[in-house]
């Protein structure tokens, strides 16, 4: 089975595939101080309750934008994984065939996190594409219809701004975002908050899905969201087609397919 790792800033995924199959996933959180032993006992519980055991991985890639991070499931995969792997873990660069061309003047600036989510959703549409990844940093990303990375944006995402505002602020409190707002105008605190956090990250995608699709033309993109905050930013705007909440994995079994 192939062990798939995407590191973020907030939060590392985790996905085990059965050939194309998505067997599991999980979500942990990712520590940049995390020993190899500590990643050990994570993984050892969470096979133990899908009765699976190390020896079953036969492959892992790992697309990450935590270097040290990066280093600790390397070095995990050696010493827990070294006997039963075919090969090293794979590490997601822009040096990798990653199914569409990176067409920048520094292909390196691009995170493996956008190369992944752009190779999954180009094998899927085949199409020109804006994909916005809610993560700890909201990014959107440009493929042409050829398979070209084009670039795209980066802006804070949402539970970095709640904390910002949570930690600069003397009396707003911490708020739940889960439920919707009641309307636009919130008659509380907290529906206030509510209302501007969710309202206004729809509207600020809207305006940047405008403005790359103007510079995209005469191609009309399809907008494909994932990311942890997508399901809650969604249904707020018409300006996202699609909400794919295992596209990052999926990219990462499809560079690893085109590069084992």
């Amino acid at each position: 089975m192939l062990l798939a790792i995407d590191v973020g800033n907030s939060h590392t995924v985790i996905g085990l595939f059965d050939g194309p199959r998505l067997r599991c996933q999980w979500r942990i959180g990712s520590h940049r101080e995390v020993t190899v032993d500590e990643l050990s006992a994570r993984l050892h519980t969470l096979f133990a309750m899908e009765k699976i055991t190390f020896g079953q991985i036969s492959d892992m890639v790992i697309a990450s934008v935590v270097p040290p991070v990066t280093s600790t499931w390397s070095r995990f995969a050696g010493r827990f994984l070294g006997q039963d792997l075919k090969v090293a873990p794979l590490v997601v660069s822009n040096e990798l065939d990653c199914l569409v061309r990176v067409a920048l003047a520094n292909p390196s600036e691009v995170g493996a996190d956008r190369l992944v989510n752009a190779a999954a959703g180009y094998q899927q549409y085949q199409q020109a594409l804006i994909i916005i990844d809610f993560g700890t940093a909201i990014t959107l990303d440009c493929i042409s219809a050829n398979g070209d990375y084009l670039g795209g944006t980066i802006t804070p995402g949402i539970a970095v701004a709640l904390e910002a505002m949570e930690r600069r602020t003397a009396k707003l409190p911490r708020v739940d975002i889960a439920s919707p707002p009641e309307a636009a105008i919130g008659t509380s605190t907290v529906e206030a908050i509510r209302s501007g956090v969710l309202l206004g990250y729809a509207g600020m995608i809207e305006g940047l899905v405008r403005r790359t699709k103007e510079q995209m033309a005469p191609a009309t993109p399809l907008v494909i969201a994932t990311g942890g905050m997508a399901e809650l930013i969604a249904p707020h705007t018409e300006a996202i087609d699609e909400v794919d909440p295992l596209l990052t994995l999926e990219g990462l079994r499809i560079i690893h397919e085109r590069n084992r």
